[in-house]
């Protein structure tokens, strides 16, 4: 039996989806910049695929910029932005964000700008007393996810929005949703912020498409030149597959799809700590509306984060010790070290990620491995 549970780096793309990619690439191949009828064609599906997304995030009626990636998406929205910006200015990010947002600081820098960390509390979650201390005249952008990628915890953007509007108006809030799209509520045009990223290989359409949601009042500049794609924004030849890719999966994405994974997950959690002494959640409690749906943080103290993933790979249980694009670049989270974690109970954390295509089988495996494989592995741990 194998379980994956690793959906927070990669899911399998639905039927729908590669449907989508393969009659785009062997009947709707043409360039959609092209003006005869079958680019026509092809522009048209691209313009319904546009539409699709939009009204999946609460957002008919703005604009949607597809790009390559979930990073490229937020780069876009940051750079994008704060290039237009002339003078000297404040940009704040949320202290646990995506390195695609966290990595731009330097650009930002470099441009005069200056970049502040927003702390977050011991659950993960934004810090909003601290937030209103940073928040001021100079304040031109605001980046906070909508889900962190490793522990879950759904930030709360309504009130960072409030915030925002009394204290710095003149600041654009972005959101980093690609952790969130479709799993996690969303009304774009009604919460009030001005940019949204998301990407289509985590919610079962292929890799290498994404998406950026911008309030049509919003300027920005490209990151991109060329051609001239993308009403500019976002030059190089459409991926049509992808996009026809993305926008089927999103049409597919179950209606009940966040409602069963919480339920599998709070299965997952109460078997995990029926089986194992001192299993401890790393972010708001499982049963909290603020750990999303599909992410569940745990601790296997003594047992080291790699010797236990390991050990349950060789069950055919598929798991991550943290983010996928820093999982062989740092030994402790940076995350649950923003946090407060300590190091040895960060050392043991272990991230279970869950979709739609989930099932009660791989869940009751996954726990069931972990019992048998803590029951060996914490003997030996070095005391």
């Amino acid at each position: 039996m194998e379980a994956y549970l690793d959906n927070s780096a990669t899911t399998r793309p639905c039927g729908a989806a590669v449907q989508a990619v393969a009659d785009a690439l062997t009947e709707g191949w043409h360039n959609p910049s092209a003006l005869y009828k079958p680019a026509m064609l092809a522009q048209k599906r691209m313009e319904q695929a546009r539409e699709t997304c939009l009204r999946a995030a609460g957002a008919a009626g703005e604009r949607l910029i597809f790009t390559g990636s979930g990073t490229e998406a937020d780069n876009l929205a940051i750079l994008g932005l704060m290039r237009g910006v002339r003078k000297p200015a404040r940009v704040l990010m949320l202290q646990v964000e995506h390195p695609a947002v966290l990595a731009c600081a330097e650009a930002l820098t470099r441009m005069g700008h200056e970049v502040l960390e927003i702390p977050v509390d011991g659950q993960g979650l934004c810090d909003t007393g601290k937030l209103a201390e940073l928040l001021n005249g100079e304040t031109r952008l605001i980046c906070v996810m909508q889900v962190n990628n490793e522990t879950g915890a759904v930030q709360p953007l309504e009130e960072i929005v409030s915030l925002r509007n009394r204290l710095a108006p003149e600041a654009a809030v972005h959101v980093d949703g690609v952790q969130g799209f479709l799993r996690v509520p969303l009304a774009f045009t009604r919460l009030g912020i001005q940019s949204y990223a998301f990407s289509g290989h985590k919610i079962h359409g292929p890799k290498g498409v994404g998406g950026l949601i911008v309030r049509r009042d919003l300027r920005l500049s490209p990151i991109i030149h060329g051609g001239g794609q993308e009403g500019g924004w976002r030059s190089g030849t459409e991926n049509t597959p992808g996009i026809e890719g993305l926008a089927a999966a999103v049409a597919a994405f179950p209606g009940d799809g966040a409602a069963r994974m919480r339920g599998l997950k709070l299965r997952l959690w109460s078997l995990l700590r029926e089986a194992i002494p001192g299993v401890a959640v790393n972010g708001p409690d499982p049963e909290d509306p603020r750990s999303a749906p599909h992410i569940l943080n745990v601790s296997f103290p003594p047992v080291r984060s790699q010797t236990m993933l390991f050990a349950l790979e060789g069950r055919g249980v598929y798991v991550s010790a943290g983010s996928a694009c820093a999982s062989h670049k740092q030994k402790t989270s940076r995350v649950l070290g923003a946090m407060g974690i300590g190091t040895g109970r960060a050392d043991s954390a272990l991230r279970f990620s869950l979709s739609p295509m989930t099932t009660p089988e791989e869940i009751d495996w996954a726990a069931a491995c972990c019992a048998e494989q803590y029951a060996v592995l914490s003997r030996y741990v070095r005391r």
